[in-house]
């Protein structure tokens, strides 16, 4: 008996980094993290036998943007049922109410990681280079490296050891133009300090490309994987899947 388990294969674990409470510098918004980027990957992942531990910059409780919370008064996502059972299960909400420090992430200890968007990666993730180095160390270890929405905004900046950016030669995708012109109307006026799609054009010898508006649509490059906006979620975690051989 004893034999049999110790050839038990090891259980693959994942780190998710969500960002932190922020104010929007265009809206005055308070913004944080979208709630279907978390919790639809959380859901892959353990449906299929991950382990999973929630990270965050600066640790403790996340909060989420208003619009992707299925009890807004908007009914914006009121659709997200993955989300609702989330937040609605006292051992499932604990989860975002005391996440761990960033700094106490050991890239040893994981298999993947996988960043969660938002509105508040655009202040708390694009300078952050704790952040960018540790996504950095994951990929150069060869383990699967992910970000979807505006969390590949890091993607823009970050490096690998030898100072060239991580993106160089390679495929990926993030929120788009077409989107981010949509949501400006919507609300009727300019959410985001910038536009990923519009930066990552500026950058030589990588590809940035988009699939239709808000769909579902995440790539794989290697082992670095990402997904354009909230509805990505779950492909880009398939995709993380996959990247683990699972």
């Amino acid at each position: 008996m004893s034999g049999n388990i110790n050839k038990m294969p090891k259980v693959k674990k994942v780190a998710i980094v969500a960002p932190n409470a922020s104010i929007s510098k265009q809206t005055n918004w308070p913004i944080g993290f979208w709630w279907a980027e978390l919790t639809h990957p959380y859901w892959e992942f353990i449906e299929n036998g991950l382990e999973v531990s929630i990270f965050s910059p600066e640790g403790g409780a996340l909060s989420p943007d208003g619009y992707s919370d299925p009890e807004d008064a908007s009914g914006y996502s009121a659709h997200d049922l993955i989300s609702l059972g989330f937040k609605k299960s006292p051992i499932h909400s604990k989860l975002i109410e005391n996440t761990g420090k960033l700094g106490t992430l050991k890239v040893d200890d994981y298999d993947a990681i996988f960043l969660t968007g938002g509105q508040s990666p655009m202040y708390t993730f694009i300078d952050n280079t704790e952040l960018h180095s540790i996504f950095a160390k994951f990929y150069e270890a060869g383990k699967v490296s992910a970000a979807v929405c505006h969390a590949t905004c890091i993607l823009l900046k970050a490096k690998t050891s030898d100072g060239k950016l991580l993106v160089e030669g390679k495929t990926w995708t993030g929120f788009a133009d077409s989107e981010e012109a949509y949501a400006d109307n919507f609300v009727g006026q300019k959410i985001q300090p910038f536009w990923i799609e519009t930066e990552a054009k500026k950058i030589q010898n990588t590809n940035f490309i988009t699939g239709g508006m808000f769909k579902p649509f995440a790539i794989r490059d290697g082992h670095l994987i990402t997904g354009q906006q909230q509805y990505s979620g779950t492909p880009a975690a398939k995709l993380v899947l996959e990247a683990l051989g699972i």
